[in-house]
């Protein structure tokens, strides 16, 4: 056997590889089409801009086992103040970045990103 070989993770012998490598922290049942089918029935068309917030959540709640909707506010405000910051973001997003952001990601929110004193609308 070479010693080239790459040997395989339990994760990646037991889940295939995410459809799309854009996508690499995406949950093992979320696709692209998910995505344009949530965004649709929430009245949104995905621009590069809504693309790149789910990014950015996948990343961050792959990383995080606990992550709080305030920091995900923090992250995707200042990723985005050159554009706009967190008004632009309610634009893409108007029920919300990161409730409205983490539906289109195929992700739980975290607590308290649907609670309506945090800012978000839903």
């Amino acid at each position: 056997m070479s010693m080239y070989v790459q040997e395989m993770t339990m994760q990646e012998a037991t889940h295939p590889l995410p459809v799309d490598p854009n996508f690499h922290c995406a949950p093992l049942d979320w696709s692209v089409k998910d995505a344009e089918d949530c965004a649709r029935e929430e009245g949104l068309i995905l621009n590069d801009d809504h693309w790149e917030v789910i990014r950015i959540l996948q990343e961050c709640l792959a990383c995080a086992e606990h992550p709080r909707g305030r920091r995900l506010h923090d992250i995707l405000g200042e990723k985005f103040q050159t554009r706009g910051g967190l008004r632009y973001l309610y634009e893409l997003f108007p029920s919300g970045p990161v409730a409205q952001g983490c539906r289109m990601a195929g992700l739980v929110p975290p607590v308290g990103a649907v609670d309506k004193s945090f800012g978000s609308v839903q």
